[in-house]
């Protein structure tokens, strides 16, 4: 082999070894980052899409009281919910 491609092995071979170290770097760092986690990553979001139902549910049942009355006092149902405190955001 000539010097130019001993020297190219030379230097793949010692990026190799860099990139082998970051990798075992970033494990370590990812195995350290999961022990910190409180709950496994899919319990959290499970949890997470129970809460919104749940805050989905109470939302329409505060729309709907909203909205009777609204109805009894012949209101629009937007100024029942301003005078409550609600806004679209909520």
């Amino acid at each position: 082999m000539d010097q130019a491609k001993e020297k190219k092995i030379s230097t793949l071979r010692s990026t190799i070894t860099s990139l082998e170290a970051q990798q075992t770097q970033l494990e370590a760092e990812l195995a350290s980052t999961k022990s910190q986690l409180k709950n496994d990553p899919a319990t959290t979001v499970q949890r997470h899409i129970r809460l919104l139902h749940e805050y989905n549910e109470i939302k329409d049942v505060g729309q709907g009281l909203m909205g009777i009355i609204a109805d009894a006092r012949g209101l629009r149902q937007v100024d029942v919910e301003k005078e409550f405190g609600a806004s679209e955001k909520d």
